[in-house]
């Protein structure tokens, strides 16, 4: 198809960032404060900063909800006024052109399975992102992967260190239920680690382990270890190319990606994965917008 002017949007529970792809040049924004008085405000202020970018072709919002592939609607939603929003419905009808709404890890994880040019990486990618909770996205066959209604993949709920010797154990109320992916792993998960040992937060614990604290690093292995035995659930699941850890714990990289790396191998059964790697992902806070606009670019495509 001919040239293509798309706009990517990253909707955050504090901030919202733009792009603009144009062709195959990138150009980031500065995010600015997230408007959470209302849908009404919130939706305004989406409009209006994609009418600050001038012309586009379509545009792609990752939001942190569960979206309705579909239809564009909001499922429920974390942080941000939207719940039951038809969003693309309505920023269609405010700004005249095609919205594709998406999962923003599963956005980011589709700005995962490419580089800083643009270049393709993997065609088949796992993104696992480690902050307050543990979320993530998959991308098979260069496409993201969303199962059957949109609502896939939520990695962070996988069980995957639960005692069954007598059946499931009660659940609580309200997830993280024990023993899955996100109660064992996530930032959370590293900061009711550090506490008994005398420090705040886990942020606290990378700081003092990359001054070659024994005790830090002796932390950041344990939860390695639980990242790895989840990372080797997604590799026997998807045998992907490329699996990236983002997130606030990634900045402790090598430290704990390393145990990670050695306990996944042990439990990834023989044959599967044999072409994945596992890093650390390359975006950062970049990666939900980046995503969001080549969301939009490979729709545009697709439809072209």
């Amino acid at each position: 198809m001919d040239r293509v002017r798309v706009i990517g949007v990253d909707v955050g529970g504090t901030k919202v960032a733009t792009a603009v792809l144009d062709d195959r040049t990138l150009e980031v924004h500065p995010p600015v404060p997230t408007t959470l008085t209302d849908e009404d405000a919130l939706l305004a202020q989406l409009v209006g900063l994609v009418r600050g970018l001038g012309r586009a072709d379509a545009v792609g919002l990752g939001v942190p909800s569960v979206v309705d592939w579909a239809t564009g609607t909001i499922r429920s939603s974390v942080n941000i006024p939207l719940h039951g929003v038809p969003l693309r419905e309505r920023l269609e009808r405010e700004l005249g052109m095609p919205v594709f709404v998406d999962n923003d890890a599963s956005v980011a994880a589709l700005a995962e399975a490419f580089d800083e040019d643009l270049e393709p990486v993997a065609r088949h990618l796992v993104m696992i992102t480690l902050g307050t909770g543990v979320g993530g996205g998959v991308v098979i066959d260069g496409r993201v992967f969303r199962g059957a209604t949109g609502a896939a993949p939520e990695l962070g709920h996988v069980v995957m260190g639960a005692d069954l010797q007598h059946g499931a154990p009660p659940a609580d109320d309200r997830p993280p239920h024990p023993g899955t992916f996100e109660a064992l792993a996530s930032g959370t998960a590293l900061d009711h680690l550090a506490r008994p040992k005398g420090w705040g937060d886990g942020e606290d614990v990378v700081r003092a382990a990359g001054a070659g604290d024994e005790r830090a690093l002796d932390v950041l292995r344990v939860l390695g270890e639980r990242l790895g035995v989840g990372i080797a659930n997604c590799i026997n699941l998807f045998d992907p190319e490329l699996v990236v850890v983002g997130g606030g714990v990634s900045n402790a990289g090598e430290l704990v990606l390393a145990p990670a790396r050695d306990v996944a191998w042990t439990y990834v059964i023989e044959g599967v994965g044999t072409r994945t790697r596992i890093e650390r992902a390359r975006h950062g806070p970049q990666a939900g917008v980046r995503g969001a606009a080549l969301l939009a670019r490979q729709e545009m495509e697709a439809h072209g």
